[in-house]
């Protein structure tokens, strides 16, 4: 395979994991797809189904398809629809808002003649609008960025318990509440740092968390111990339902 070939694939490989942590819900699992899925391509040797072709050939689309390709034979057999939601309907959903690709590529990613996709997103995106609310812990240290979050998890029907803009502020609030998910930012500038204190509050509760950060290739090289739920500023509504309701659900496991 071209080295130029190679080097987009690289380039992907962030992205690709937030896809697949985000759709098993797990970054183990999810970072175990995209591992087996790049070597499958860089052999030049897919097992099972051939690889759907993709406009132009583009390397971050076509991992997403052998990565989903995957995860759909390892489903196989198992409950098609968790929380309400089929695999298909997550994969639409976070391959159009959390990772910005057209309807019509993901269509080709999923394996879905295009007007059914826009049929599975529509009832999709209906679902999420009924979804049971949880109770929200943002942690942000700029004002006005935790306005405008606070304001959207309000339109998406969920509770804000509190708003936290620093480390010792986060701990506090989650020690007098019982939260259904936390929604943290990386820098909290003089604050401290967001996933200090995620990992101080998930020590004494287990709770969902959610990262917010406009750098997510930074905390997806696969080489730590990272988030299994990122999204990237700004994001919109219908991005932060999807990430919320994946968070909560705890994806789609594969066993």
């Amino acid at each position: 395979m071209e080295s130029s070939r190679r080097d987009e694939l690289i380039r992907a490989l962030p992205y690709v994991r937030r896809y697949a942590r985000a759709l098993t819900g797990n970054q183990r699992a999810g970072d175990g797809l995209v591992a087996e899925s790049l070597h499958e391509i860089l052999s030049d040797a897919p097992d099972g189904a051939a690889e759907q072709p993709l406009e132009g050939g583009r390397a971050r689309p076509a991992l997403y398809a052998a990565v989903t390709r995957r995860f759909d034979r390892r489903r196989a057999g198992l409950a098609d629809s968790i929380g309400g939601l089929s695999a298909k309907q997550r994969q639409l959903l976070l391959l159009t808002h959390l990772e910005e690709v057209s309807v019509g590529d993901a269509a080709a990613i999923v394996a879905l003649d295009p007007g059914e996709a826009n049929e599975q997103l529509g009832a999709a995106r209906e679902h999420l609008r009924e979804a049971a609310a949880a109770d929200v812990l943002i942690i942000e240290d700029e004002p006005i960025i935790a306005l405008d979050i606070e304001e959207l998890v309000r339109s998406c029907g969920h509770r804000v318990v509190g708003v936290a803009a620093t480390e010792a502020e986060a701990v506090r609030i989650a020690s007098r509440n019982k939260l259904g998910l936390i929604l943290a930012d990386i820098n909290l500038g003089t604050g401290g740092d967001g996933t200090n204190a995620v990992a101080c509050i998930l020590h004494r509760y287990p709770v969902p968390v959610i990262f917010v950060t406009a750098y997510p290739e930074r905390l997806l090289t696969g080489e730590v111990v990272e988030p299994a739920f990122v999204i990237t500023k700004p994001f919109d509504p219908m991005t932060l339902a999807i990430a919320t309701y994946q968070a909560v659900t705890g994806g789609v496991h594969l066993d």
